[in-house]
């Protein structure tokens, strides 16, 4: 069984909009749905996970029935910080599924991670235990523990962006999350499901992510997404490649209409 876990419980705050980021509408449809609709129309994701604020609940629900999102089995509240959401989130997963399950933990506002980049990440859990997706840095990273005047300069070569999804069997980070929060200081400075492992010394192991999996932040990555938008309509419209699974959509429409017209008779 291959599950995503979404976790959609950011409030925008370094947006600086009105909503959540994750609820933003781009092209007419909020950033979270161009995001859980990856998942649903991948043929490797058996079922979808979410953990939102919990005021918002109720219109995470309407929005999955809207855009027929099925492969849904339960949103459920986040908690005070990301790591407390992803952890409500595996909790509510490990209810109703094997321990031996991947988990696919993912950004709700990182709306454009390539189908093959999910893919490997299924098979580098299957391989190594986990998979966390990387991209090699392009530009120079510098060190500053003040902000101020750099410490040191890592070889570029050896530096790379850490993004999602992070994979893992989920008996695998269930037990990490415990043993965290176990700490008196908890998830402090617990970025993220690579930082948990390391912290633990254990191995992390990378796959290669896509350059267009941005995390929606700020307003400046959400004119960058319209871009990427932009540029995937393009490569339908002149026949350069499909990459918005349109087959599988047709699949699933179908048979859920079959469904239906059995049902009524």
């Amino acid at each position: 069984m291959n599950i995503a876990c979404i976790f959609a419980g950011g409030k925008g705050v370094r947006m600086g909009a009105g909503i959540p980021k994750q609820f933003l509408e781009i092209n007419g449809k909020p950033i979270l749905i161009h995001t859980l609709q990856l998942f649903q129309y991948h043929d490797e994701i058996d079922k979808i996970y979410i953990s939102t604020l919990k005021d918002y609940i109720p219109y995470v629900q309407q929005l999955v029935d809207e855009y027929r999102i099925r492969k849904v089995c339960a949103i459920v509240p986040g908690g005070d910080s990301a790591q407390d959401s992803i952890y409500n989130c595996l909790k509510a997963v490990e209810k109703e599924n094997d321990p031996d399950s991947i988990v696919l933990l993912h950004d709700g506002v990182r709306p454009y991670v390539s189908y093959d980049v999910i893919s490997r990440n299924i098979e580098g859990v299957k391989k190594n235990g986990n998979a966390i997706t990387s991209t090699a840095c392009y530009e120079t990273i510098m060190v500053s523990k003040k902000g101020d005047v750099v410490d040191s300069v890592p070889y570029r070569k050896e530096t790379f962006a850490g993004q999602a999804p992070q994979s893992f069997y989920l008996k695998d980070i269930l037990d990490a999350h415990e043993k965290i929060r176990k700490r008196p200081e908890g998830y402090e400075n617990m970025v993220d499901s690579c930082t948990i492992i390391r912290t633990l010394g254990q191995t992390a192991y990378m796959v290669e992510g896509n350059r267009g999996n941005i995390k929606v932040t700020t307003p400046e990555d959400v004119y960058m997404f319209r871009a990427l938008l932009q540029y995937q309509e393009n490569e339908q419209a002149f026949g350069l490649g499909i990459t918005n699974r349109i087959g599988k959509r047709m699949e699933m429409i179908n048979g859920e209409n079959e469904e239906k017209k059995n049902s009524e008779k």
